[in-house]
């Protein structure tokens, strides 16, 4: 007995020593690129950026259909950008969407920068909620506020700027650069990215990689890294809304069924925020947390190098939020439910609606299986909500010359000392994955920096941009376009 425990004590004591060193051999990623200052008339970029806020450039629907707006932008960024209307070839899709091509030094592999005109519209009685009117483009306090300042008309200008800035000073590509700029992001891209995608695949236009929207620079957002995180989205979830309904005999509350229809369509919903589907790190989350690990405290750091051990310790911490628990897991989300016409009267049919966002690896198909097993009741219809779901796009490479290039030129035009660049799964939907029929390579990165106070505004109110953070997004572009051109 006692050589027993002689010989456990002797395992304990080694597996601690692996864990120890492993997290002690945990060192942040090697970089010899150093911030390059450059010049910028920061207080011109922030005008320019006022003057498309204030163009509200809502998404047009069936019920609103005009595009005015989008053609009242269109000449706005006509007279703003003069060299790129002049030397890139142009052209219109779908009445509304812009593409151009600036003509490389070579016939290779282009560069695709996507963007999208459209914004969210401001929610109806909030209004008066806001620091400053949505659509006026107020410049206060070091920001540039209104409805689409982060989403995404800070990301439109900024490439606009940098091609600009490049043409001005004589720069010509290695290989041609595409600017792909949708009109209907917000509302699935259809006629907007998907039309310009499937022109450009109809063209034989193969770009090396395509950089969209998605991550951003944040601070704070991960508990006990105190540099700034770089989150690179690689990939996306999918998409999928699920009606759930049944019907009853209906009649008067008085004399109510042992299950009513409400019943049993609250009865499925609540099974399934219950019965979630699983959790689990995926390769992408492991990357992330392995490139932050050497920059947090020990605890932390012990648990992040060791996951061959540590994974369910470390789920298990991150579903403890909302947010990082959305990294982990297809997450189920009740949006709707709509049942009844008085207060005495026994409904005759409830409906509910449960979103999906779906992470790599799962499917609509699984979804929509794992909802009928977690719900197991006949009387319950599952039936997709409408026609629009999209799956999971399918993870792009980390190691690769694209992403290098996006991590240097995001260290070119940012003056902190260190920067954790990192993959991650982007939650919402972009219009990045219209282009796969192009390229694997799909990346999504706004390359600026928000705090949760202005991450909190995104889609909501007083949305916001400080000034320095558009001009660093400037800075990032002429950076990458540079770097893409030294690319092999």
């Amino acid at each position: 007995m006692k050589r027993f425990f002689l010989v456990l004590l002797l395992a304990v004591l080694v597996l601690a020593g692996v864990l120890v060193f492993n997290a002690w051999r945990a060192q942040p990623l090697a970089t010899k690129v150093a911030y390059s200052p450059l010049a910028l008339d920061e207080a011109a970029l922030a005008q320019r950026l006022s003057a498309a806020i204030a163009i509200a450039t809502t998404s047009a629907t069936p019920e609103a259909p005009s595009l005015d707006a989008f053609h009242a932008l269109h000449v706005r960024l006509e007279a703003d950008f003069p060299r790129v209307h002049a030397q890139l070839a142009h052209e219109s899709v779908n009445d509304a969407s812009l593409l151009f091509r600036w003509n490389g030094r070579g016939e290779c592999a282009p560069l695709l920068l996507a963007a999208h005109q459209d914004v969210v519209p401001v929610e109806p009685g909030t209004e008066n909620e806001w620091t400053h009117s949505p659509f006026a483009g107020v410049i206060n306090d070091g920001y540039v506020w209104g409805r689409g300042a982060i989403d995404d008309k800070a990301s439109l200008l900024a490439i606009l700027e940098a091609v600009e800035h490049l043409l001005g000073e004589g720069f010509v590509p290695a290989c041609p650069v595409y600017l792909a700029f949708g009109h209907d992001e917000e509302i699935g891209g259809m006629r907007g990215a998907k039309a310009m995608a499937e022109l450009l695949h109809a063209r034989g236009v193969r770009p090396a990689f395509v950089l969209d929207e998605g991550g951003a620079l944040t601070q704070g957002s991960f508990a006990g890294l105190d540099v700034p995180l770089a989150t690179v989205g690689v990939a996306e979830k999918g998409y999928l809304s699920v009606r759930l309904s049944a019907r009853g005999e209906g009649g008067h509350s008085s004399m109510p069924p042992r299950t009513s229809a409400i019943g049993r369509v609250a009865t499925a919903v609540s099974a399934l925020e219950r019965d979630r589907p699983p959790a689990a790190i995926s390769e992408v989350q492991r990357e992330l947390l392995k490139r932050a690990a050497p920059h947090l405290p020990f605890a932390q750091r012990l648990a992040l190098a060791n996951l061959w051990i540590s994974a369910p310790v470390v789920e298990s911490m991150l579903s403890a939020s909302p947010v990082t628990d959305a990294t982990l897991r297809t997450t189920t989300a009740p949006t709707l439910f709509n049942a009844g016409i008085k207060d005495n009267v026994l409904a005759q049919q409830a409906e509910a609606v449960v979103n999906f966002r779906i992470r790599p690896g799962d499917s609509i198909e699984g979804v929509l299986a794992h909802v009928r097993r977690v719900i197991d009741d006949a009387q319950v219809e599952v039936s997709r909500y409408d026609d629009f779901g999209t799956e999971p796009t399918t993870p792009a490479a980390w190691d690769n010359a694209a992403f290098s290039a996006i991590d240097t030129a995001l260290r070119r035009a940012s003056p902190e000392n260190q920067i954790v660049v990192a993959p991650y799964v982007t939650n919402g939907a972009t219009d990045a994955r219209h282009y796969a029929v192009l390229t694997p390579n799909l990346y999504r990165f706004a390359a600026f920096k928000l705090q949760p106070d202005e991450l909190a505004a995104f889609h909501g109110t007083d949305e916001r941009i400080a000034v320095a953070e558009h001009a660093r997004a400037v800075r990032f572009y002429i950076a990458l376009l540079r770097e893409f051109g030294a690319m092999d």
